[in-house]
């Protein structure tokens, strides 16, 4: 899962995603490799269907199990990191 194009942003990340009236839909998978370098400022709701994730808010920290949903309002800086070999999840952000 490493490598930069349009379908993995990141390494560690791949995605295929869906986009109409100002919204992205994506089906995300996460590698453990994955390692958000600065935090991210987009806002998000996603819902974890497979592995475990943990978010770093500025230090407080909730992990999240499949079946988990989250809520991030946009401008709240945050980091992923996956507790799993993968994680897979659907967020939806706007664009």
């Amino acid at each position: 899962m490493s490598g930069r194009n349009p379908s993995s942003p990141a390494a560690g990340v791949r995605f295929k995603a869906y986009e109409q009236g100002g919204r992205k839909l994506r089906l995300v998978e996460f590698g453990n490799e994955f390692v958000e370098q600065d935090g991210c400022v987009k806002g998000h709701i996603g819902y974890l269907l497979e592995g475990q994730m943990e978010i770093n808010f500025d230090g407080k920290i909730i992990t999240l199990g499949q079946g988990d949903g989250v809520f991030i309002p946009a401008g709240k800086k945050h980091k992923a990191k996956v507790l799993t070999d993968t994680a897979k999840a659907i967020l939806v952000e706007d664009v």
